[in-house]
Order: C-alpha cells, then sequence, then structure tokens
C-alpha cells in the first residue's frame, strides 16, 4: 500500500507540476521545494530542532500559541516550521518565533527519510489535519515522538471505514493526540487509539492574546461613536451586496467593512452604491471619519483590532467554501452573524448549537438579526456576556500541550 500512496503523491506533483505553467500559487508550490535539502543545513551541527509542521495559514494560527510559548520557557530551543501550502509559507515566512522556515518536501518516502535523517528532531508536532502517512512512518522507525495538536476527526473519515486498515494503522504511530472535541477522542479509542486528551482549541487562547494587544485606531473610534457600528470581515461579493443593502435600509447603521480581497473594484462598489460618505481608512481624517456611513479598510493586517469597535460582527465566507476566523470577533464577546456554510468549522457548529452566533441566508433574515440588536439593548449585553463567558472557558489549550510535551524537550 505505501508503494501506491507513494506513486499517489508523485503523480499530484506531477499535476501541481503542469499546473504551474499558468497558475501562479502551483508555481509558488513547486518552486518553494526546489533545493530543499540545503535549506536544512541552517540547523546547526548538533541541534536537535523541535519541528513544526502546518498546511496553511489557517493550521499556523492555532500551532502559533504553542511555538511561542516553546520559546518563552525554552527561549534557546530551535524552531523548525515546515508548510505545505504558499499561502502559509509566503505570508509567514518571516515569522520571529521560527529559526527556519521552509515548505515541506513531498511525502515520498524517500523524501521523508532524508528529511527526518538530517534534522533528526527532537520531536514533530504536526497541527490539526496533517496526516502526512510517510513521514508518520519514517518519524516512527526512527523513534521520535509525535503529536498531533487541535486535531479533530469526524466519523466520515477514512480512518473510520472497514477499508481504512492501512491508514488506521498510522494513528498509533503518534506518541499522543492532543484532540479538540470529546468526540474524536471516542472515534480514536474506537479503533484502539488511547493516548488522547481534550484539550481545545489553541486558537483561542491566540485570539485572547491578540485582544489583548490590539492597537487603537482612532479613524475607527470616531467613526464609531455615531451610531449603531457592525464591522464586517473578510467579505465576498455576497457579503457586500447584502450590506449595501443593509446601510442603505437603515439610517442609524454604520457599517466598518474589510473585504477578504483588497480588490478596486470591491471599494468603488460601496462607494457608489452607498446612498451615504464612504471613506477608505487609508485616505480618510479622523473628522471626516467620523461623518461617514461606510468606512473600508484597504490594508491587511488590522482586522483583529478593528473589530473591538463593533455593535455586531458579519463574517464572510458563508455563502461560498466556508467562513473566516469566527473567534477574532467573538473574543471581543461580539454577537456574530455569517451565512449558511459553516458546518465544517467545529468553533462555529458548537457556537450555533449554542445560539451564541446567527446564521442568515439573505438579507431579510439579516436585517432581523439586526434589528433584535439595534432595538434592545438588554439582549445585546446578555448575549455579550455568554459570548464573553463561553470564550474564556474555552482558554487553555496550550497550556495543556506544552506540559504534556515538555518532559520530552528537557531531556532532547
Amino acid at each position: 500500500m505505501r508503494f501506491f500512496y507513494s506513486i499517489g503523491i508523485r503523480f499530484y506533483t506531477m499535476l501541481v507540476r503542469l499546473a504551474s505553467i499558468r497558475n501562479a500559487k502551483a508555481k509558488l508550490w513547486i518552486s518553494g521545494r526546489q533545493n530543499w535539502a540545503a535549506q536544512l543545513t541552517k540547523i546547526p551541527d548538533g541541534v536537535k530542532p523541535v519541528w513544526v509542521h502546518c498546511s496553511s495559514l489557517g493550521e499556523f494560527e492555532q500551532g502559533r500559541p504553542l511555538i511561542e510559548s516553546i520559546k518563552k520557557k525554552f527561549p534557546d530551543q530551535f524552531i523548525l516550521l515546515t508548510f505545505y501550502s504558499p499561502s502559509g509559507f509566503e505570508v509567514r515566512k518571516n515569522y520571529d518565533n521560527a529559526d527556519l522556515i521552509m515548505y515541506l518536501p513531498t511525502d515520498t518516502l524517500a523524501n521523508a527519510k532524508k528529511f527526518v535523517k538530517s534534522i533528526n528532531p527532537a520531536i514533530a508536532i504536526f497541527i490539526k489535519y496533517e496526516f502526512l502517512f510517510n513521514f508518520i512512518y519514517v518519524l516512527h522507525k526512527n523513534h521520535i515522538p509525535l503529536y498531533s495538536v487541535s486535531t479533530i476527526f469526524r466519523e466520515d473519515q477514512l480512518f473510520f471505514k472497514s477499508t481504512g486498515k492501512w491508514f488506521r494503522k498510522h494513528l498509533r504511530y503518534f506518541s499522543w493526540f492532543f484532540v479538540q472535541n470529546e468526540l474524536s477522542q471516542k472515534l480514536l479509542h474506537s479503533i484502539g487509539v488511547t493516548e488522547t486528551s481534550v484539550c481545545g482549541d489553541t486558537r483561542y487562547d491566540r485570539v485572547y492574546a491578540i485582544a489583548k494587544e490590539a492597537k487603537s485606531i482612532d479613524e475607527i473610534d470616531a467613526f464609531s461613536k455615531s451610531g449603531f457600528t457592525i464591522v464586517a470581515g473578510s467579505t465576498w461579493p455576497a457579503e457586500d451586496e447584502m450590506l449595501v443593502k443593509l446601510a442603505n435600509q437603515n439610517s442609524g447603521i454604520k457599517l466598518v467593512v474589510a473585504p477578504h480581497e483588497l480588490h478596486e473594484k470591491t471599494y468603488a462598489y460601496y462607494e457608489n452604491e452607498v446612498d451615504g460618505k464612504v471613506v477608505r481608512l487609508s485616505k480618510t481624517t479622523i473628522e471626516e471619519a467620523a461623518l461617514a456611513k461606510v468606512l473600508l479598510v484597504d490594508s491587511i493586517g488590522l482586522l483583529s483590532s478593528i473589530y473591538r469597535y463593533g455593535k455586531v460582527a458579519v463574517v464572510g465566507g458563508g455563502f461560498g467554501k466556508g467562513i473566516h476566523n469566527i473567534l477574532e470577533p467573538a473574543v471581543y464577546g461580539m454577537p456574530v452573524i455569517i451565512g449558511p456554510n459553516f458546518e465544517k468549522f467545529y468553533e462555529a457548529v458548537t457556537m450555533h448549537n449554542l445560539e451564541l452566533i446567527h446564521v442568515v441566508t439573505d438579507l431579510q433574515e439579516l436585517q432581523k438579526v439586526v434589528n433584535n440588536y439595534t432595538n434592545n439593548n438588554d439582549y445585546l449585553a446578555r448575549k455579550v456576556e455568554k459570548i464573553t463567558a463561553f470564550v474564556e472557558h474555552q482558554l487553555g489549550a496550550t497550556e495543556v500541550v506544552l506540559q504534556g510535551i515538555e518532559n520530552k524537550l528537557v531531556n532532547a
């Protein structure tokens, strides 16, 4: 089976190489892996790194609190951070708390053997959904502790089907699973994997830390003081269309909008369609922002700080492939409104079941939810209290994981 799996990896790589002729992301995927072995010479002789692997940017945000906790407790520990996707590497290739950041070579047996032999890590940590079966096998054969962090399992995964015996076997090669929920632990136990603990999602620790260090933005502060402010983050055209109509139909509502993609077309859409003054953050003044109806965020890196200026948040993606980060606004106790595509996001499912977020499918439903908050301050206050309590209850996953692995670092 390993032979066929490796053939599949090579075939996939060939397809990406063909796609790279015209696709920029595929080109980065290929070029970033060239000469990967030479990059490993940057690890000093005799050093046993902690190897943390994340598929993409979302997984990195789950691994980041752990990396920073390791660095804080073991400041001299060498951290090797690898990515599978360009969307992770290209954004975080200059991250300060890792000593070496690179693309992980493709998961062939030859690559896995060469990579693991070259780095000889003290431990390896795979974040969430990363199951690289040749790397897992080689780490096991070399008696290197391997941990899976913030993992979620579902009943429909191959591991739990009658045809998944070969894949199941590799789960037993992990030293420990730090899973997000009890269902994941139950599923692992059902196939004889008992080295597990339920620790929650490390992203709560991350967004909580971000909120404590939120930047002050005077223009948005002035903007938010003269109306009921909704902060819409990572929006796509489906959300933009509803938000423009919402703004035009409600004189007392103000919008801060941070589109997912910084396109001139999106900014122009708001500027042309909104019945009121629309300003861009990079070009406005405090005085002008205070008088505006809509404020457009035309730069990256500010959204997590901006949410705190709103009463309610709209998070985009739910009318497309899936929602973006709902924890960033939730950490401020903000009620969050999303579109219907959220079932694959455990935190959203949990909060929806607890009636802590709102799912809407059209403008009418969005208007109804907003009305409940604009017309009833007590309702808003109660919801803020419940969301804040929920988030605070989720904190601490990073410390649980650190306690579980630190003996391996002390004795490395």
